[in-house]
C-alpha cells in the first residue's frame, strides 16, 4: 500500500521517554557516558519504541524524538553559526511551571553541513515496511527565523547580520539544503512544527515575545509564511510536508491560548504545506470556524485527543466534534491525532507509558469508526 503523512490516525510526533533512557542522557550531559554510548542506548530505545507503534497499529512511525532535549533546540544546535547555551534555572514560563530549558544564540553565519538529524532519520528508515513510512519532524523554518529575531535576540542577530533579509535569506538556503540532505537519505514525509503560531493566536503575548505592535503583527507572520513558502517551493514531488501548530507543551502545561482566528489567513490560506496537524483538545484552542480559510485541497489532523491528561476523552463527544469541524474541512481531507507529542521536551507530560498507549489506540479505535477501517 502505499503510504504518506497524515494517516487517517496518526501522531504527532514525540513519545515518553523510557527511565533508562532519561538515566543516560543525564549521564552524557554530565560528562560520564561517550557519545557512542548514549547512541548505544537511543538505538536500543528507538527500536524498542517502533516495535511498540507498530504493534498500536500505526502507519507513521517516528523515532519519538528520543535523541533530542527538546522539539526544536537540538535541530537548531545542529546548523553551524547556532550555539547551545546551557541554562539551570528556569527561564521559561508555561502555565504554572517554569521551565528550565537550554537555549541558542547565533556566534556566526547560518549554514547547513552534514546534519546530525539525518543519520538520525538513516537509522529509523530501516524499520520502513510495506505497512508503515517514517516521518521527521523538525522545527520550521519560520520557527527557527522568529527565535532569531524576537525581542530577545534581534539586537544580537544584526550585529552578525546587516539585516533580517540577509539572515531570512541563510536560513531558507539552510533548510533547503537540510531538506536535498534528508531527501537523499529516503525522507518522504517531512513535519515543520511550528509553535510560533501558538504565539500569535494572543496578539498581546506575541507583542510581548516578538517586541512587534499589534498593528504590526500581520506583515510579520506574512514574513514567517514566505520564509517557510521558500523552502517547501521546488521540494521534490513526493515529499509530503506538514506542519504542526500548537500553544506550547511542556511537562503537560502549555504557554499560551487563543483560537486560530488571528492566524486563519497566514497559516490556513497561505501557507504551501500538504496538511496541518492542529492543536483542539480544550478551550484554549477556540472553535473550528477559522478552518474555513484553508485553502485547495489541504488536509487537517485535528487534535482532539489530549496528550496532557491521561483520562480518555468520550468517544461520542470527539466523534461529534469530528463532525462538526467537516461543516469547515470536507470530512474525506480530515484526519485525528493527539493535540501534540507526549514528550516535546525530555520531561514528558504527566502520564505514563501504558496511559500513552492508551490513547494511541483511542485514536485508532475513532477514526476507524467515523471513517472506517483504513
Amino acid at each position: 500500500m502505499s503510504i504518506h503523512a497524515p494517516y487517517r490516525y496518526d501522531i504527532v510526533g514525540s513519545f515518553l521517554r523510557p527511565e533508562y533512557l532519561r538515566h543516560a542522557r543525564a549521564e552524557f550531559e554530565a560528562g560520564r557516558l561517550s557519545h557512542e554510548a548514549l547512541k548505544e542506548v537511543e538505538d536500543r530505545a528507538i527500536t524498542d519504541l517502533v516495535n511498540k507503534e507498530k504493534a498500536a497499529g500505526l502507519h507513521i512511525i517516528t523515532d519519538g524524538e528520543f535523541r533530542r532535549l527538546t522539539w526544536h533546540l537540538d535541530f537548531m544546535w545542529g546548523f553551524q553559526g547556532v550555539k547551545r547555551v546551557h541554562n539551570d534555572e528556569g527561564n521559561t514560563s508555561f502555565h504554572g511551571e517554569a521551565a528550565a530549558i537550554d537555549d541558542v544564540t547565533l556566534e556566526g553565519k547560518v549554514r547547513n553541513e552534514k546534519h546530525p538529524f539525518v543519520e538520525h532519520f538513516r537509522f529509523l528508515k530501516q524499520f520502513e515496511d510495506a505497512e508503515t513510512v517514517a516521518k521527521l519532524t523538525i522545527p520550521a523554518p519560520g520557527q527557527f527565523y522568529a527565535l532569531f529575531t524576537g525581542r530577545q535576540e534581534l539586537k544580537h542577530t544584526l550585529t552578525i547580520y546587516e539585516t533580517t533579509e540577509a539572515f531570512a535569506q541563510d536560513v531558507v538556503d539552510a533548510y533547503k539544503d537540510f531538506i536535498g540532505e534528508v531527501y537523499a537519505a529516503g525522507c518522504r514525509n517531512l513535519q515543520l512544527d511550528d509553535c510560533t503560531w501558538g504565539g500569535f493566536v494572543n496578539p498581546k503575548m506575541a507583542e510581548v515575545l516578538s517586541g512587534l505592535s499589534v498593528a504590526e503583527q500581520p506583515k510579520y507572520m506574512e514574513t514567517l509564511v514566505d520564509i517557510n513558502n521558500r523552502v517547501i517551493a521546488g521540494k521534490p514531488e513526493d515529499l509530503t510536508i506538514t506542519t504542526h501548530a500548537c500553544r506550547g507543551n511542556y511537562h503537560s502545561t502549555f504557554f499560551s491560548s487563543g483560537p486560530y482566528d488571528n492566524v486563519a489567513v497566514p497559516l490556513f490560506a497561505h501557507e504551501n504545506v500538504d496538511a496541518y496537524y492542529l492543536e483542539f483538545d480544550d478551550a484554549r484552542s477556540g472553535g473550528f470556524a477559522p478552518l474555513k480559510h484553508v485553502s485547495g485541497d489541504k488536509k487537517v489532523v485535528l487534535g482532539l485527543i489530549t496528550t496532557k491528561r491521561p483520562e480518555l476523552e468520550n468517544k461520542d463527544e470527539v466523534i461529534a466534534r469530528i463532525h462538526e469541524a467537516a461543516k469547515y474541512v470536507p470530512l474525506d481531507r480530515l484526519y485525528l491525532s493527539p493535540q501534540c507529542g507526549f514528550a516535546s521536551c525530555e520531561i514528558g507530560n504527566k502520564l505514563t507509558e501504558e496511559e500513552q498507549w492508551a490513547k494511541v489506540k483511542l485514536v485508532k479505535e475513532i477514526a476507524e469508526e467515523v471513517w472506517g477501517k483504513q
